[in-house]
C-alpha cells in the first residue's frame, strides 16, 4: 500500500498515519510526499492520494494512477471531484465529530476570538514594556456571536460560546429542522438561513466562520456581510480562506468597521508575510485548528478505516 501525501506541511500527519496503519495490522505501508504540480519526469504510482491543504488535480491523478483519494480530515474543496468521478475514483473524508477534529477546531476558534477581545498581542508587548494593567479588553460574556455553518465544528463552537455566557446565532444553508446540530442546539429565534445573512449579522457583535468551502459559500462573507456586522466586531475564520472575501476583509479592517480578525485558514497557505492584512489587528495561526495529538490519532484511524472500506482489508 502506497500513500501519497500532497502539498507538504502538517508534519505530525505522517507519524499519526503510520501509527494507525500499524495498529490496524497493516504491513508494507509506504507513505511518500508528492508535489502539487506534476514534474517533467512524472511521478510513481500510488494507491491513495491524500491532499494536505492542497489541490488534487486531474493531471496528478493521471500521473499517479491512484485507486482512491482520501482526505485526512473533513474538507474536500481542493479535490477535483469531477475528474475523480470521470476516472471512477472513490473520494472520501473523515467525520469531524467522530475523530475529535471538530472539538479541536472549535477550541482554536475560541482561542482566536478571546485573544482578539482581550487584546492578547498588546498585552504580550506590554510585558516587555513593563506596563501593568494595560490594555483594557472586552469580555466574551454577553456578546452575540454569529456562527456561519452549524455542522460538527459550528455545533462545538456554539456549545463553547454558551459556556462563556455569549449568545450564539447559527447561520446555515438548510432550515433549522433539517440541520441536526442546529435543531439540537438552537431555537428558531437564534437561527438564520444563509440567504438571510445580512439580517443575521446585523444582530451580531462577532462572526465565527465554520462552513465548508463550496461554490455557494466562496466569498459569502463579502463587503455587504461585513458591513452588516455591528461596528468594532471581529471575524474568526476556521473554515477555508476563500469563504471570506480577502479584499472586503481588508477594507473593513482599514475603515475601522472591524476591530480585528483571527485566521486559522488563509487564501494561500502559508500566508504571504507581506499580505496587507497583517498590517492590521489580525491574528494568524498556521492551519493548526485540527492539529492535536487526540484529533490526529482519531483522524488517522478514520483514514485507515476508509481505505479498508474502499480498497479492502490490507489493500
Amino acid at each position: 500500500m502506497r500513500i501519497g501525501l500532497v502539498g507538504g506541511g502538517f508534519a505530525a500527519l505522517r507519524g499519526a498515519l503510520g501509527t494507525a496503519f500499524d495498529e490496524a495490522g497493516w504491513d508494507g505501508v509506504e507513505i511518500v510526499d508528492l508535489p502539487v504540480e506534476v514534474p517533467d519526469g512524472g511521478l510513481a504510482a500510488v494507491d491513495v492520494l491524500c491532499p494536505m491543504g492542497s489541490t488534487i488535480s486531474a493531471a496528478l491523478m493521471d500521473a499517479t494512477t491512484p485507486r482512491m483519494v482520501q482526505q485526512f480530515g473533513v474538507g474536500l474543496s481542493g479535490v477535483d471531484l469531477d475528474a475523480a468521478a470521470a476516472r471512477g475514483l472513490p473520494v472520501d473524508n473523515v467525520s469531524g465529530a467522530e475523530s475529535g477534529n471538530a472539538v479541536a477546531v472549535a477550541e482554536v476558534a475560541l482561542l482566536l476570538l478571546l485573544a482578539l477581545l482581550r487584546r492578547y498581542e498588546e498585552a504580550r508587548a506590554n510585558v516587555a514594556k513593563e506596563l501593568v494593567g494595560e490594555p483594557s479588553g472586552r469580555t466574551l460574556a454577553g456578546r452575540t456571536v454569529g456562527v456561519l455553518g452549524v455542522g460538527d465544528i459550528g455545533g462545538e463552537v456554539i456549545t463553547r460560546l454558551r459556556a462563556f455566557d455569549a449568545r450564539p446565532v447559527g447561520i446555515g444553508r438548510r432550515p433549522r429542522a433539517e440541520t441536526p446540530r442546529a435543531a439540537e442546539l438552537l431555537d428558531d429565534g437564534h437561527y438564520h438561513r444563509t440567504d438571510d445573512l445580512a439580517a443575521a449579522l446585523a444582530r451580531c457583535d462577532d462572526l465565527v466562520v465554520a462552513c465548508p468551502l463550496t461554490p455557494e459559500t466562496r466569498g459569502i462573507v463579502d463587503a455587504g456581510a461585513l458591513a452588516a456586522l455591528r461596528p468594532a466586531g471581529h471575524v474568526v475564520n476556521v473554515a477555508r480562506g476563500p469563504v471570506v472575501d480577502h479584499d472586503a476583509l481588508l477594507a473593513a479592517l482599514g475603515s475601522g468597521h472591524l476591530a480585528g480578525a483571527g485566521l486559522d485558514v488563509t487564501w494561500v497557505e502559508p500566508i504571504d508575510p507581506d499580505d496587507p492584512l497583517l498590517a492590521h489587528n489580525v491574528l494568524v495561526t498556521p492551519h493548526v485548528g485540527g492539529v492535536t495529538e487526540t484529533s490526529y490519532a482519531g483522524i488517522a484511524r478514520g483514514f485507515v478505516a476508509s481505505v479498508e472500506r474502499h480498497l479492502g482489508r490490507h489493500g
